[in-house]
């Protein structure tokens, strides 16, 4: 049995339901990265950075996404095979199942925050039940000071365990795992699934929701830079078509890989703090950026590592889905704060970075 590490800053989450656990606040990156060699849940890589598996799920589950339909949300999403409507009710007992599950457990808990441009932010306070987890919060949420932290209110909860497995003939959900989104609670529930990207996404998700009907803005999924001239140019693409590859330019600087937002103040925001990179076959010499960003503080996920440390970056046994997370500091060029202009360059991507 491995033996409880100390704890060094704890907030209380009775308030949500979670009794009597210990709870890890704000640790930081490398603290995170101890702590889940300590648990036996990752390994270090010779990059310094950290290696997990996520287990059964290497991707997301879309047709495990639900939004719970009431009276915020009946008459303003668009309802089907992607938006699928969850019973209010079945959220509310399927939440005290998890925050249950959660109690007198060793959890992990930050605050952290979206959107990039400061009109537009939105507060998140993140829970997860294993430390790695926590980690990719760290990495991929815009990271407030110590001062901002002072008088610090979430307007979003992320409820994460990934050990939870619902009962579909109970909870309502499709099956084990499913990400759950509540717009009158303002709660994205996540469990039965260790794939760190529903964390993202989740948050992604509601801003979808929030930014068009609150503040008449564009939530876009793909990746923006800017060139020394001022001009922006933003890639639209789907997963692993180069949104993230082609952006990372050491001749631009980079606004953000993944998720943005355009307002009508024609301003380009990123909503993210860092970047969720693919790994299959990446290179130093075809990927420079984003293979020098490997480093202490990134996570690898699911790649093959051998007992040396040594990570194959062409090997798919586990999946093709392989990836990186990181701070967005570990880009060298970077544009601060992550906004830019109307963009004069607009790309649509089919393929993949190299055609």
């Amino acid at each position: 049995m491995v033996e409880n590490s100390p704890i060094t800053k704890t907030i209380s989450l009775e308030t949500y339901g979670i009794r009597n656990a210990r709870v890890h606040y704000q640790l930081t990156a490398e603290e995170l990265h101890e702590e889940t060699i300590r648990l036996g849940q990752g390994k270090e890589t010779n990059f310094g950075a950290l290696a997990i598996n996520t287990g059964k799920f290497t991707g997301r589950s879309p047709k495990d996404r639900f939004i719970v339909k009431d009276e915020v949300t009946k008459d303003r999403v668009w309802w089907g095979d992607i938006n699928i409507p969850f019973d209010p009710d079945k959220f509310d007992k399927l939440y005290d199942k998890v925050t249950q599950y959660l109690s007198k457990k060793e959890v992990y808990a930050r605050d952290a925050y979206a959107c990039a441009e400061k009109g537009y932010r939105l507060n998140i306070r993140v829970i997860n039940e294993f430390p790695w987890s926590n980690m990719f919060a760290f990495n991929m949420f815009l990271r407030p000071s110590e001062e901002q932290l002072e008088n610090f209110k979430e307007d979003w909860l992320i409820v994460n365990a990934p050990g939870f497995l619902a009962n579909p003939e109970t909870d309502g959900t499709r099956q084990e795992n499913f990400a759950i989104l509540n717009f009158s609670k303002k709660i994205a529930l996540i469990g039965g699934t260790g794939y760190t990207g529903e964390i993202k996404k989740g948050i992604f998700s509601a801003l979808n929701f929030i930014l068009p009907v609150y503040k008449n803005t564009l939530p876009m999924h793909c990746s923006a830079n800017v060139g020394k001239d001022g001009n922006t140019a933003i890639f639209f693409g789907l997963s692993g078509t180069g949104k993230t590859t082609l952006s990372a330019d050491p001749n631009r600087k980079l606004i953000g890989d993944d998720e943005h937002g355009w307002t009508e103040d024609n301003v380009i925001f990123n909503f993210e703090g860092g970047c969720y990179a693919k790994v299959i076959n990446l290179s130093e010499e075809n990927e420079p950026d984003i293979y020098h960003a490997i480093k202490p503080g990134a996570i690898l996920e699911n790649v093959v590592v051998d007992e040396d440390g040594n990570v194959d970056f062409a090997n798919t046994s586990i999946t093709q889905n392989t990836r990186v997370s990181y701070p967005i500091n570990h880009i060298e060029n970077i544009q601060e704060p992550s906004s830019g202009k109307n963009p004069k360059n607009i790309f649509f991507l089919t393929a993949d970075a190299f055609g």
